[in-house]
C-alpha cells in the first residue's frame, strides 16, 4: 500500500558538493578576516600601551634626575642647624663619568665597570641635608625618596651630605634599567627607576667667567681632563686633594644636559636600516658621535632581536638654581 508523503518533506532536498565546498570556502575566509581583524587590533593594542609606557616612563626618569640635580644647589643656612663651612674644602656637588657603569655595593662612583649599556654614563649628585633623625625633615630626599639630615657637626659636613647617582645596567633578564644608587644608614643600595632605558647621556654646562650662564657643554671626561692640569706634581696626596676641592671644574658647573632613549617592549613595527637616535640632536652627533658613545643609536647596530621596538629620545636641560657649598663659586 502506498504511503503518501508530506509536501514539505518532498520538497527538500541535501547539497551538492558545489555547494558544500562553497560554503566551506567562503566560512573559512570569514573565519580568516575575523583572525586578522583581531590581530590587528591586538597589535594596535600594544603598540599603543608601548608607546604610553614609554612616555611615562621617559617623563618619570627625567623628573627624578631633575629634582636631584636642583638639590645640589641647595644650602641650608640656619645657624642653629648648618654648621659653617669653608666651601673650598669639600668636594664638588657633581661628577660623572662617560660610558660606564657601576656596582651596586662599592662606595660613590669609585670601581666603575668598564661595560656600559651602548655607552651610558655615570651622574653623581651631591647635596645637603635638613633637619634631624635618621631622615631629617624629609624636604631633602635622595634619588630613592629617603630623607637626608642636616650635619650635626663641622667635622662631618662633607661626609653627611646625601648621595643621588644614576646609571644604566641589566637587570636579571638582560633589561636595561636606570639604576638610582645611594647610601642608607647600612650602606650603599640600588634601586630601579625606569626600565627599558637603552642610553643616558650627560652634557654639563662650564662657567668659564663666573657670569652664571654655561659658556660651553662639555662630557665628564672633557671636566676631568682640565682637572688633571690643576695637580701639582710635587704635592702629597693630602694637598692635591685640597687643590682639587678647592679649584675643581666641576664647581664651574651651573647646568646640565640629560637625554634619555627608551624603548618599549614588544616588537610592533617594521625594521628599518636607516633609523637612528641622537640623543643630543643630529649636530652633536655628527661632530661627537666617535668620541661620545651613546649620542647616536643606530637600530641596525642592535641585536635583532630588539630591532622594529618603538623608541623615543628624552631631553632637558637642568640650571642649577643657586650657588651653594661645593658649587660654582
Amino acid at each position: 500500500m502506498n504511503r503518501l508523503i508530506p509536501l514539505d518533506i518532498q520538497s527538500q532536498a541535501g547539497l551538492t558538493l558545489v555547494e558544500l565546498m562553497i560554503s566551506m570556502t567562503v566560512g573559512l575566509l570569514i573565519a580568516a578576516a575575523a583572525t586578522a581583524l583581531l590581530l590587528s587590533t591586538k597589535s594596535g593594542y600594544i603598540a599603543q600601551d608601548d608607546a604610553a609606557h614609554i612616555h611615562d616612563t621617559g617623563r618619570h626618569a627625567i623628573e627624578i634626575i631633575s629634582r636631584a640635580v636642583r638639590q645640589a644647589a641647595y644650602g641650608n643656612w640656619d645657624t642653629l642647624e648648618a654648621p659653617v663651612v669653608d666651601a673650598s674644602a669639600i668636594g664638588a656637588n657633581l661628577a660623572g663619568l662617560d660610558a660606564r657603569s657601576l656596582k651596586s655595593a662599592t662606595p660613590g662612583i669609585g670601581s666603575p665597570v668598564s661595560k656600559s649599556i651602548n655607552g651610558s654614563d655615570v651622574l653623581a649628585v651631591r647635596f645637603f641635608g635638613s633637619g634631624s633623625g635618621d631622615n631629617g625633615d624629609s624636604t631633602m630626599t635622595n634619588c630613592a625618596g629617603f630623607g637626608i639630615s642636616a650635619a650635626s657637626s663641622v667635622q662631618d659636613v662633607d661626609d653627611s651630605r646625601g648621595w643621588s647617582i644614576f646609571y644604566v645596567a641589566e637587570d636579571a633578564s638582560g633589561e636595561p634599567e636606570l639604576y638610582c644608587k645611594y647610601r642608607g644608614s647600612s650602606g650603599w643600595s640600588v634601586q630601579s627607576i625606569a626600565s627599558g632605558i637603552e642610553s643616558f647621556q650627560v652634557l654639563y654646562g662650564l662657567d668659564s667667567d663666573g657670569d652664571g650662564v654655561p659658556n660651553r657643554f662639555l662630557t665628564a671626561s672633557a671636566i676631568n681632563a682640565l682637572d688633571v692640569a690643576l695637580i701639582v706634581a710635587g704635592d702629597d696626596a693630602v694637598q692635591r686633594v685640597a687643590d682639587l676641592n678647592r679649584k675643581t671644574h666641576w664647581k664651574k658647573v651651573v647646568a646640565l644636559k640629560v637625554s634619555l632613549l627608551v624603548r618599549g617592549a614588544h616588537s610592533v613595527r617594521e625594521v628599518s636600516s636607516k633609523a637612528e637616535y641622537d640623543l643630543f640632536g643630529q649636530d652633536y652627533a655628527n661632530a661627537y658621535a666617535g668620541a661620545d658613545p651613546g649620542v647616536r643609536i643606530r637600530e641596525a647596530a642592535l641585536p635583532k632581536s630588539l630591532r622594529g621596538r618603538q623608541r623615543r629620545v628624552f631631553t632637558t636641560t637642568i640650571q642649577l638654581r643657586g650657588r651653594s657649598m661645593g658649587g660654582a663659586a
